[in-house]
């Protein structure tokens, strides 16, 4: 089978893809500086090249070294609300660095590239569910410099013929279903996390962040995706893009949205208590609503996920938590 090299593969979806890819006779090679990744997310005998998509030269070294026939490219910041408060290290890492990346792509004869993009590319959007076609109007700098960067590999395929599939997550969420990899990133704010967090008692609470949104019950609606489906998104991209088809952008949804107030029910239900709550004003950036149609990769690639509804979701990431209640070689 192929090598793959993926950017960013120690972090919560990169090593959840990683393990589904040497599932399905992948050879693989991770690139992370290792800034959020976990070294200790990525099976016995992977390696593992410790550099920055910053260092041109490292890059360059590891793609010679590796000869890989695609690369996978989950490197960069993803928390939406950060990025209002810090737009240059969104920008700089999520499209400068991106950048260095597809030069090098370039320079080593266009190496096929399957991109972790966002729906945060389409804002607020004035319909739901909402098709790769709608309008692109971002409300936050996180949505900006990804779909910065699908321009980038529109204007690169047209000039240097490099291919690509861009992948525009709804919310990941879940954990490998035999609880030995999830979600490791106790200081960002992914609501499932910090809920089981608040559920193990290592959080005070849980924030929502308003209940006055035009929703049935005031609190923005969620298209969540179970990192599992979102791996094998990735493995049937790579197959597409290894057939020669040509570059797509597809939407990674269930294509049903679940509010917040629905998520965080269904955690006390998991837990077996209420988890406390506590209402904040709304943060700045986030659309109301946001709703997968993700017709076209199920059509064109023949995707469907596995995890369609909130509990099962729920429990694998609480069978995470509750075997690793601090996080990675630390049980």
């Amino acid at each position: 089978m192929p090598l793959i090299f993926i950017t960013g593969g120690a972090g919560y979806i990169g090593s959840h893809t990683v393990l589904a890819m040497i599932d399905a006779g992948f050879d693989v090679v991770v690139y992370d500086n290792l800034s959020s990744g976990h070294r200790a997310a990525l099976p016995d005998g992977v390696p593992l090249v410790e550099g920055d998509l910053a260092d041109l030269a490292a890059l360059d070294d590891a793609l010679r070294t590796f000869s890989p026939a695609a690369v996978v490219h989950f490197a960069g910041s993803i928390e939406a609300g950060e990025s209002m408060s810090d737009p240059r290290r969104f920008y700089r890492n999520n499209l400068m660095a991106s950048l260095n990346l597809a030069d090098a792509l370039v320079e080593h004869g266009s190496i096929p590239l399957v991109f972790s993009s966002t729906a945060a590319v389409y804002g607020d959007p004035v319909e739901l569910p909402v098709g790769e076609d709608a309008p692109k109007t971002p409300t936050n700098v996180y949505g900006e410099s990804k779909l910065a960067f699908e321009a980038v590999l529109a204007a690169y395929e047209r000039a240097y013929g490099l291919r690509s599939v861009s992948l525009r997550y709804f919310n990941a969420c879940g954990a490998h279903p035999d609880g030995h990899i999830g979600a490791d990133h106790r200081s960002k704010t992914h609501l499932l996390t910090i809920a089981m967090l608040a559920g193990l008692g290592q959080r005070e609470h849980v924030q929502v962040f308003g209940t006055d949104w035009p929703t049935p019950d005031g609190t923005c609606i969620r298209d969540y995706i179970h990192v599992c489906d979102l791996a094998a998104a990735h493995i049937l991209a790579l197959r597409s893009l290894a057939d020669g088809a040509p570059s797509r952008a597809y939407n990674v949804g269930v294509g049903k949205g679940f509010s917040v107030k629905e998520m965080l029910d269904g955690v006390d239900r998991m837990v077996g208590r209420p988890v406390p709550r506590v209402v904040v004003p709304r943060r700045l950036g986030d659309p109301s609503a946001l709703v997968a149609d993700s017709t076209r990769i199920r059509n064109e690639l023949g995707w469907s996920p596995r995890y369609t509804e909130l509990d099962p979701m729920i429990e694998t990431a609480w069978r995470w938590h509750r075997t690793h209640p601090n996080g990675y070689g630390r049980s």
